[in-house]
């Protein structure tokens, strides 16, 4: 069996703690056809990729390589971060391009490619990972790799009409190409790759999901939305109802219902929207005033971004607002949280919660909305209030869909939640466990490499 190369932005070593769907799907995956992660560090250094640091644990080898200062700052916080990022999630006024970012992006890609092009073997696959390494592969032809190379997007991906703002988009978008299988979440972001091809570059659509670009390459792109390792969720959630930091939120209710939100901190995750739907809940349904709270837990991020600056001072006085306006002295309408959590203690949170909320304005999957079904009571299980832009909606259509700009309709949602029969609650959950159960992370990483293994047959994961 092939040996499988991983190439991400950044790699989970065996000594740190691994978080997230795609940290734990890529070990399962090494570790059972054995291979090579490679990526950034993590670390900074006078030069970027001067040297590669090697781990090897298992069947499993680690390699990475440092970055300088003005290459992080141009590659990741530059370009990736203030360019791509907004672009991909629909917020083209928060585009922030600079011609010297692109040129470190490109610059950086480069320095991978060269890097890891002396460590791919004959037979290797390789699965390149995220919007930070979308040229990879093209540059990797350049340098004489001929590997089947795959590509997968974990953010949405806007309309063409969005991407050709972008100044240079050609230079970026064209060597998708490049690769053998370009993978998105949903249907929606296929056909914005699909456009972007036939009506900027001229390519032609075959069959078998196939693309012939303008050069004569022929690549394919597919459906495989990404999930959660579903029994392992649900066993974190039973055992975590014995845990400490469980007891004392559910103590500090005093039998009060908890709406529950964890987002990182972020634009695309429409929080100062969500806090206003919560207070229209508070004003228009007096009666639950002092029988629900709202706790968001939300992480700040990229901290060295501006906007990421002035989001978290927008929430902190929106959550005082709010809470000034309908507190008590023994209840409190919005608890607001900027530290992360163990996955043990959010999975019992979860459980605990009547409602999760979760409400982007754009989000490529947004594995929160799968994890909060997957640690539910089934005999009493919670209401998802899910946006229908979250990638999360294509499979779980049993929430209740809110437009998160919407506040009275957010707030119909919640107060519809509240109040849902046992009943209809166990309904919609059995529907969306469902969904949960036929589309693991597992199925997801296997349908994947089966689909780029084999270059006439691909059988992607579909809602």
């Amino acid at each position: 069996m092939s040996r499988l190369v991983v190439i991400s932005n950044r790699v989970a070593l065996p000594n740190q703690t691994q978080t997230g769907g795609l940290a734990s799907a890529m070990d399962a995956a090494l570790k059972e056809l054995g291979g090579l992660w490679f990526g950034w560090s993590g670390n900074l250094a006078s030069e970027t990729g001067a040297e590669v640091h090697e781990v090897t644990k298992g069947r499993i080898a680690y390699a990475t390589i440092d970055m300088s200062k003005s290459d992080y700052e141009a590659y990741y916080s530059g370009f990736a971060n203030r360019a791509l990022w907004p672009l991909f999630h629909y917020r083209g006024d928060l585009v922030d391009y600079q011609r010297d970012h692109l040129e470190g992006y490109l610059r950086v890609n480069r320095l991978f490619a060269e890097q890891v092009a002396k460590l791919i073997q004959k037979d290797d696959i390789v699965w390149v990972h995220d919007y930070h390494l979308i040229p990879l592969a093209g540059m990797l032809r350049e340098l004489g790799v001929t590997n089947r190379i795959g590509f997968f997007l974990h953010t949405p991906l806007p309309a063409a009409g969005l991407l050709i703002t972008l100044p240079r988009h050609r230079e970026l978008f064209e060597p998708l190409s490049a690769y053998d299988l370009v993978g998105v979440h949903t249907h929606r972001d296929l056909r914005a790759l699909e456009d972007y091809f036939l009506h900027e570059l001229g390519a032609a659509m075959q069959t078998g999901g196939r693309i012939r670009a303008a050069s004569g390459r022929v690549f394919r792109a597919g459906v495989f939305p990404i999930s959660i390792d579903t029994d392992d969720v649900i066993a974190l959630a039973e055992k975590a109802q014995d845990s400490g930091a469980v007891g004392r939120l559910k103590a500090s209710l005093d039998d009060r219902q908890l709406i529950i939100g964890v987002d990182r901190l972020d634009y695309s995750k429409g929080l100062p929207e969500r806090f206003d739907g919560f207070a229209r809940l508070l004003r228009d349904h007096k009666t639950l005033r002092g029988h629900v709270s709202l706790l968001q837990i939300a992480p700040p991020s990229r901290s060295d971004v501006p906007e990421y600056r002035l989001l978290r001072r927008t929430l902190e006085r929106s959550a005082g607002h709010i809470n000034g306006q309908y507190a008590e002295p023994d209840w409190v309408p919005i608890r607001y949280v900027n530290k992360s959590f163990a996955h043990t203690v959010l999975a019992g949170y979860y459980r605990t919660a009547k409602v999760g909320l979760v409400t982007p304005l754009r989000d490529g999957m947004n594995l929160v909305a799968k994890e909060y079904v997957a640690c539910q009571d089934r005999d009493d299980p919670g209401v998802l209030v899910l946006s229908r832009f979250a990638g999360a909606a294509q499979e779980l259509d049993a929430a209740l869909f809110v437009n998160p700009a919407d506040i009275d309709e957010v707030s119909g949602a919640l107060a519809q939640a509240l109040a849902m029969p046992l009943k209809e609650r166990q309904r919609r959950h059995r529907a969306m466990m469902h969904a949960l159960e036929a589309n693991t992370i597992t199925t997801w990483r296997t349908a994947f490499l089966d689909a780029l293994r084999h270059k006439e047959a691909m059988r992607p994961v579909v809602a």
